[in-house]
């Protein structure tokens, strides 16, 4: 049997252990530790698989990771998420639909500081569901905003899907967290001028906020400051070499534990709390990345890959046509896997096709995790909704997989926008560290 045949078999089998259950990190690294010996012979396939959880353990870059978990559970435990609701209600809160506006737009703060969707959408269900209610908004937009809100955390920095995938590609990690702001802040702007226009046409579906003062929004700036720092400490040391990515999340980390600290929001159990779910999380994403790594090391040998990215060059039709099919079928997989394990499954065969179309691999990390939220408020497994209506039972889950059909359509625009305006992901990487 030839090595692509049995490349496509591993590829085959990898999916359907997937497909049933089996967690990313076995199907991986077992199909490609029984690919390598049907290639290579067990001699090499016991080598490759004790050096590779070594050697990518060891990876500085890998080490940003745990810094920018860590501080989206800081964050959590100190207040950051009410203190940005209640700024962005106090200077958003009188305009049509402004409450839920503000919630969208909290969410992205708290998102930039948190990098993780579904806990987002879920500290967010807890938090500004019960606030859109008592102003009598629609229960199935209030938690479709919410649901649809949370994405934003996968894409404006510090991100971790982000990282992921410049670990599985080998991009500049710094490049791709500066290409996510300006297409999140994108996002955040499109959904609140939609929720805008909706509650302007039609003011039933929930009242604006009065009686706010100025000395109300003055004080409520003191509340979103930390998360302000936080931001432009690690956009800022990164674009200014004065720190690594790595450095530049243990000091956001350093910020809002001292800034938790401060508020007396963080007891001896919330920090070891945050400390052990750290360590878990870190670990589970280290043990993917082994699995994916000796897989990749199978499909190196099988040489499918270059062939696929071969096969999709000499195909009649534009890079873009080609580009638009790759990104329906990751809009579908988001349905159904995480944004990690939907990365780690399909890079190691899609990117060197990418690179053959001379797409860039900035522009394509930032298209991907569009993807990646799209699926994740698409049905039939949309990860927020589903998040979203287990805080909220109440809310039928039918209604908010309805209600969030607008959004999806807006996240469908913007990647139309990003495709064609490549400028818009590219221009602030390139602006602070040159072209690449």
């Amino acid at each position: 049997m030839d090595p692509s045949t049995i490349g496509a078999l591993g590829f085959l089998a990898l999916v359907i252990m997937v497909m049933t259950g089996v967690h990313i990190v076995f199907a991986t690294a077992i199909t490609g530790f029984l690919g390598i010996v049907a290639l290579k012979g067990w001699a090499v396939a016991v080598n490759i698989a004790g050096i590779i959880p070594h050697s990518a353990g060891s990876n500085y870059l890998f080490s940003v990771l745990p810094m920018f978990i860590l501080i989206g559970f800081f964050a959590s435990s100190s207040g950051m998420v009410q203190g940005a609701y209640r700024a962005a209600k106090a200077w958003i809160g009188w305009m049509p639909g402004g409450l839920a506006v503000s919630t969208v737009l909290a969410a992205g703060a708290f998102g930039a500081v948190s990098g993780a969707s579904q806990a987002t959408a879920a500290v967010f269900a807890r938090v500004a569901i019960p606030e859109l209610l008592k102003l009598k908004y629609s229960p199935s937009i209030s938690a479709a905003a919410v649901a649809a809100a949370g994405t934003l955390a996968s894409l404006i920095p510090p991100s971790a899907a982000l990282v992921v995938y410049g670990a599985i590609v080998d991009e500049s990690i710094g490049r791709l967290l500066l290409a996510g702001f300006i297409p999140g802040v994108f996002s955040a702007l499109l959904y609140a001028g939609f929720i805008m226009l909706r509650f302007a046409a039609n003011p039933d579906l929930g009242q604006p906020i009065r009686g706010l003062d100025w000395a109300e929004r003055g004080k409520s700036l003191l509340d979103v400051m930390p998360i302000i720092l936080v931001m432009l400490m690690i956009l800022g040391g990164m674009s200014t070499g004065w720190t690594t990515p790595t450095e530049a999340g243990a000091t956001g980390a350093a910020i809002v534990f001292v800034y938790a600290l401060f508020r007396r929001r963080l007891s001896f159990a919330d920090l070891q709390n945050s400390l052990v779910e750290t360590a878990k999380l870190t670990v589970m994403i280290f043990s993917t990345f082994w699995g994916v790594f000796i897989f990749a090391r199978f499909l190196a040998f099988t040489r499918l890959p270059t062939e696929i990215a071969e096969w999709l060059v000499a195909l009649p039709f534009s890079p873009t046509m080609i580009l638009i099919a790759i990104l329906v079928g990751y809009a579908f997989l988001g349905m159904f896997l995480s944004a990690s394990g939907m990365m780690l499954l399909t890079l190691p065969v899609i990117f060197p096709a990418i690179v053959e179309l001379g797409i860039d691999p900035i522009l394509f990390g930032i298209l991907v995790i569009k993807m990646v939220e799209i699926g994740f408020i698409t049905p039939p497994v949309g990860l927020n909704v589903y998040v979203v209506a287990g805080v909220r039972p109440d809310i039928p889950i039918g209604g908010i997989f309805r209600a969030v059909w607008p959004f999806v359509l807006i996240d469908i625009l913007t990647v139309a926008l990003l495709i064609i305006f490549p400028s818009i992901t590219l221009f602030l990487p390139n602006l602070v560290l040159g072209a690449g």
